[in-house]
């Protein structure tokens, strides 16, 4: 997927925080005040063209998961809008980057993947308060090589 150019996130503090990830092969941006972050890599729904952002994670099992929080806005991220379109993404954790497919959590499985992000960012409960719309939880697992 990342033989094409890949632009990343438009908000200055975000794209500055992927560069050094990049840059440093996760060694700098993979742990961020204190919890650990991802790089997903998207194709844009509208453009076609690939948009990178770094997120907070956890694992669940064999699968990461990831919060399309935009901090309690009242519209999706756009990297979220991306990915129901077009659910194959690229992720990197720390130096590994690997191909995944993105799905948004089951109503059966959203609240145990909602308890387990505010475990670690309890402002999500925040977020969820600040906004009308259902913040969607998604599970970025892993595709088989080889």
């Amino acid at each position: 997927m990342t033989q094409e150019e890949v632009s990343d996130s438009p908000v200055g503090w975000i794209a500055q925080h992927i560069r050094g990830y990049v840059d440093s092969s996760g060694q700098k941006g993979h742990r961020w005040r204190g919890v650990d972050t991802l790089l997903l890599t998207t194709r844009g729904c509208q453009s076609g063209k690939l948009r990178r952002t770094a997120l907070i994670y956890s694992q669940e099992g064999d699968r990461y998961v990831v919060v399309a929080s935009k901090g309690g806005a009242k519209k999706h991220p756009e990297w979220y809008l991306n990915l129901v379109v077009n659910p194959a993404v690229e992720v990197q954790v720390g130096a590994e980057k690997f191909a995944a497919r993105a799905r948004t959590a089951t109503a059966e499985e959203k609240p145990t993947l909602w308890r387990l992000m505010t475990t670690i960012w309890p402002e999500y409960d925040t977020y969820q308060r600040r906004t009308k719309r259902e913040i969607p939880v998604v599970a970025l697992e892993r595709l088989a090589t080889g």
